[in-house]
């Protein structure tokens, strides 16, 4: 799949976010990435058995067959009929952390880009996709459903959405998972700092319940590196508290904290199979979802 999904020229993040029509950023990054007539990398689900088939690097280890494994010492893939068209739901932050940078692209237009974009080619591709985010302390839902007008509904929410507040991650994810009703795909777009316990917590129970999870992490790249110096006004964007530090005696501290953070949501992913991307906001979004899309043909190696 690496090979179908090759790289194209991407317009920059800025320039992606500078072009108010949302409909038409997402049909210009989805464009871009079925250029070279790309496969789909969404699948609708089925529980009707087909064939074996020799496992061959970069399937999906969970239809591996063990059982035949132990038999023939040889490693085959399980293929299905694929009779229902996948139903997707995408959970977006909405914190006011995610309105990070206030003066750049922040994480929240950005995440809003890529949803767009997400739900136009999982549209395009006859899928059923929904949204799941909040506002104003209350659940936003958009159900999963397939088709033009449903698309445009989407997108018109999308464009009416401002990150404020606290996100309750926990309590949106399971809410999304439980109105997906059937077996599905879930993403979660958010930098993941709020209730990171719990959430992660949420996450696991989705994937053993059956969903297909993705967390898709969005850092600035100024959250990534600190690239102050001097004085600084630290200002909590959820909380509103302030602090006065110096740039010099912060930064090491805060660069091994966020290797950490990043470590530990990657890594836990991973264990409990769950697709995971960390997307600074300074990569074309076109970019961002091609690498996403190549990553789910070749998960990385659990550890």
């Amino acid at each position: 799949m690496g090979s179908e999904l090759s790289a194209s020229p991407a317009l920059s993040a800025k320039v992606v976010a500078a072009i108010d029509d949302l409909e038409l950023v997402a049909r210009r990054i989805v464009e871009g990435l079925r250029a070279g007539h790309n496969r789909s990398p969404f699948h609708g689900y089925s529980t009707e058995f087909r064939q074996h088939r020799p496992y061959r690097q970069g399937d999906d280890l969970k239809y591996l067959d063990w059982k035949l494994f132990g038999r023939s010492d040889r490693l085959y893939t399980r293929q299905f009929h694929e009779t229902t068209n996948l139903a997707a739901m995408i959970v977006l932050d909405t914190s006011a952390s995610m309105a990070f940078p206030e003066e750049q692209l922040s994480k929240f237009r950005y995440g809003v880009i890529l949803t767009a974009a997400l739900a136009h080619l999982l549209a395009g591709q006859g899928e059923m996709v929904g949204l799941m985010t909040m506002a104003d302390a209350k659940l936003v839902y958009l159900p999963a459903r397939g088709g033009r007008p449903h698309l445009r509904s989407l997108l018109a929410r999308l464009d009416g959405l401002a990150p404020a507040g606290v996100f309750d991650a926990p309590r949106v994810i399971g809410r999304a998972a439980q109105l997906l009703r059937r077996r599905g795909l879930m993403i979660i777009i958010s930098d993941f700092y709020d209730a990171e316990d719990e959430t992660r917590r949420e996450l696991r129970r989705v994937a053993r319940y059956g969903h297909d999870v993705a967390m898709l992490q969005l850092l600035s790249p100024g959250e990534l590196s600190l690239p102050y110096e001097g004085q600084l006004e630290l200002e909590d964007l959820e909380s509103g508290a302030r602090r006065l530090t110096d740039a010099a005696d912060v930064a090491p501290g805060y660069r091994s904290a966020v290797s950490e953070f990043l470590a530990r949501c990657r890594n836990e992913a991973l264990r409990a199979g769950i697709d995971y991307a960390m997307i600074s906001t300074d990569m074309p979004p076109e970019k961002a979802l091609r690498d996403y899309l190549i990553g789910r043909s070749s998960p990385p190696a659990r550890t």
